[in-house]
C-alpha cells in the first residue's frame, strides 16, 4: 500500500506525541512511503524548534535528523512538478488551505497514493474532496 504522509503526520515518527503510534502502524503497513519534497525542510524546522525550546539537545537533534535523512532515501519523494503545482492551486481554489498544505495534497495526487495521512483536519477535508482516501493521526 502506498501511504503518503504530510509533514504534520510524518514528524510523529520521530517525536513522541499524540498520533505517534498510529503513524508507526501506518509506516509498518506501507509498501511505499510517499512524501512531498517540502516535507524534509518542514520536519527539520520542527526539530530545530524543539532544540531552540530546549525540548531536545544538540545530540538528539543530530540523531533525529540522521534518522529522517535515512528514511527518506527509501521514500517516494514528489518534486514540485507542473502537475503538483496545478493540483495544489486547484486545492487552494476549492478549500481554505495554506499553500504548503495544498502542496502536500497535490503531491499525494501526483504520486497516486492509496491513503493520505495528516494531523490537519482542513487538509484532510481538502484531500478527501480531491478524491484521496484520508486518515487522521
Amino acid at each position: 500500500m502506498r501511504v503518503f504522509f504530510d509533514s504534520s503526520a510524518f514528524v510523529k515518527r520521530y517525536v513522541s506525541e499524540a498520533g505517534t503510534e498510529a503513524v508507526l502502524a501506518w509506516c509498518d503497513r506501507a509498501s511505499e512511503i510517499g512524501l512531498s519534497g517540502i516535507a524534509l525542510p518542514e520536519i527539520v524546522s520542527a526539530f530545530c524548534r524543539l532544540r531552540r525550546e530546549g525540548r531536545i539537545d544538540d545530540t538528539q537533534y543530530r540523531q533525529l535528523k540522521s534518522l529522517l535523512l535515512a528514511d527518506i532515501e527509501d521514500a517516494a519523494m514528489c518534486d514540485l512538478s507542473p502537475e503538483v503545482l496545478a493540483r495544489s492551486i486547484a486545492s487552494l481554489e476549492a478549500n481554505a488551505l495554506r499553500g504548503m498544505d495544498a502542496i502536500h495534497v497535490g503531491s499525494a495526487i501526483a504520486l497516486k497514493v492509496d491513503v493520505f495521512i495528516s494531523a490537519d483536519q482542513r487538509q484532510r477535508d481538502a484531500a478527501s474532496r480531491a478524491g484521496l482516501r484520508v486518515e487522521g493521526v
